[in-house]
């Protein structure tokens, strides 16, 4: 479709796309997987070893309550593990029963205001909605039954933040970011357990319940029924959707989770890692070290130093620059701040206010000149969905044109805010992609060859061995058609690293609510990991 655009705005746009070929992001792969390495071997906040150190087998059983905090939003529900699957055989046909059941699932946006509050208002926050879910399953229950869950539930936590851990069940939260303003160093567990407590009425020693003053008879009673929590296992989102995978999808000869990946406000990945390969001083954080040879590694592959080579390759862009510097964590994510939700928009309102504002004649909507105006759940639901006059008119509404009686969102404006938002989201999924095959090359899972059409593929013909990504997060999933470029690209970086890789399919495969169903799935796991 022909448009009107000026030279300049079109080598913004190429400024952000120059990237997507072949060549460049090959190499980008190959430069993240030295990195990758170099940052295993040598960095402390990198490549954080976990207490995961086996896989689960998928005869795991038990009840436990889910709590997964995200960048933004909080979720809390039951996960019952049922153990291996059993087949259910009906007219002739074999089909997996459920090996997973939940119930009581709630989700609430994480306020602002709780972002930055103290650490104590937030997880007392946190704990008064693990007891409106835990209130929901009692209210379905017997009455008379005084404690339907025993003396305490066991509960699994998925924190999408970075943390250090010596156990499953113990972590200590470092510094955050996603807009949360928490740096100090918390006991996570203990804050949960705080945060909840004051649901739960202990009894005296002389066997009467206490209560809160004023407190009516029939609430302290209902209260009195809430058990205590212990948590059973802390994971990163990662983590948890590696480990969801693996205990949902019984791996056939050929198939294996090889990764978890997260792109949704934030991003990260996950990978099982030769211990040998890692800093000499994450031995530390390991039981019985000498025994173990792999471990799952949270990469937080956003940290500084990760972005390296982006910045070699020219990738980052001006408008790049300014999102970095006026982030809340200046220099802390830098790959972050290009790829995720929490961005994406803010880059697009960057760039379009930049190549507006060129033009001093024209009038910005004012609506539009404020840091994050522009929300990336806008760009996937509106901007990449709507036909041009429905775009237009959304626009209108949302950001109204500061002067009349003719509309700031005529078609030229509104296609290049369609087409630099398409620009943005292309250049986030062939990003990914690269760092994928990048981290898989890192943990000798495919090749990237300094050479790739000197090296020589096997001449016998075999099945392809599957690996999956197990994936999560609200942009890869929702998002139109970044899913299935970031594929793509995988595909290719993958086929033409190295002739080797013949034998190899990388496979993008979605773990629904992975983070709820991993936390689950790992304070099963509990007593085998400790």
């Amino acid at each position: 479709m022909e448009t009107d655009y000026t030279e300049e705005a079109r080598q913004a746009i190429a400024a952000l796309t120059n990237c997507l070929n072949e060549n460049t992001l090959l190499d980008l792969a190959g430069r993240f997987s030295k990195v990758y390495r170099h940052l295993a071997k040598s960095s402390l906040e990198h490549f954080l070893v976990t207490p995961v150190t086996a896989l689960p087998n998928g005869k795991e059983k038990g009840k436990f309550v889910s709590i997964d905090v995200g960048g933004s939003n909080l979720r809390v529900g039951f996960v019952e593990l049922l153990g291996e699957a059993r087949q259910d055989v009906r007219n002739g046909t074999t089909s997996s029963l459920e090996r997973i059941k939940r119930s009581y699932d709630k989700s609430w946006p994480i306020g602002e205001h709780l972002k930055m509050d103290k650490a104590e208002d937030l997880f007392r926050w946190i704990g008064n909605c693990i007891a409106e879910v835990i209130t929901d399953a009692l209210d379905d229950m017997p009455a008379s039954i005084e404690a339907p869950f025993g003396d305490e539930l066991l509960v699994g936590v998925t924190f999408s933040f970075p943390m250090a851990q010596k156990t499953l069940s113990e972590a200590t939260l470092l510094p955050m970011g996603k807009g949360f303003a928490i740096t100090s160093d918390l006991d996570l567990g203990k804050m949960l357990r705080i945060g909840y407590s004051h649901h739960v009425i202990e009894s005296h020693a002389n066997g009467q319940n206490g209560g809160i003053e004023g407190e009516s008879t029939s609430t302290r009673k209902k209260r009195s029924r809430l058990p205590r929590i212990r948590v059973a296992a802390i994971t990163n989102d990662t983590v948890a959707t590696f480990a969801s995978s693996a205990y949902t999808v019984k791996a056939a000869p050929n198939s294996r989770v090889a990764m978890g990946l997260i792109v949704g406000t934030g991003t990260n990945a996950t990978v099982p890692m030769r211990v040998s390969e890692l800093h000499p001083k994450k031995k530390d954080d390991l039981a019985n070290a000498e025994m173990v040879e792999t471990v799952v590694i949270n990469t937080e592959w956003t940290i500084r130093g990760t972005d390296q080579p982006l910045v070699e390759l020219g990738i980052k862009t001006p408008w790049d620059q300014i999102l970095d510097a006026n982030s809340e964590a200046p220099g802390f994510q830098p790959f972050e701040y290009m790829t995720s939700g929490r961005y994406l928009g803010e880059i697009v309102r960057l760039v379009f206010v930049d190549l507006i504002s060129r033009d001093s004649e024209t009038r910005l909507p004012v609506s539009l000149a404020s840091k994050n105006a522009l929300q990336t759940q806008f760009l996937s639901e509106v901007v990449a969905r709507a036909n041009d006059k429905a775009l237009a008119v959304e626009l209108e509404r949302q950001y109204p044109s500061s002067s009349m009686p003719n509309s700031f969102w005529n078609t030229v404006r509104v296609r290049l805010l369609r087409d630099i938002a398409y620009a943005v989201q292309r250049r986030s999924s062939a990003l990914i992609a690269a760092a994928c095959v990048g981290l898989l090359d890192c943990v000798h899972e495919v090749r990237i060859d300094p050479n790739p059409q000197d090296s020589r593929p096997s001449l016998a013909k075999i099945e392809p061995e599957e690996l999956v990504i197990a994936y999560t997060g609200s942009t890869i999933s929702h998002y139109p058609e970044w899913l299935i470029t970031c594929q793509r690209w995988i595909d290719t970086l993958v086929a033409n690293g190295s002739a080797t890789n013949a034998s190899k399919r990388v496979v993008l495969r979605e773990t629904r609510d992975g983070g709820i169903v991993g936390a689950g799935v790992l304070a099963g796991m509990a007593d085998v990991i400790a």
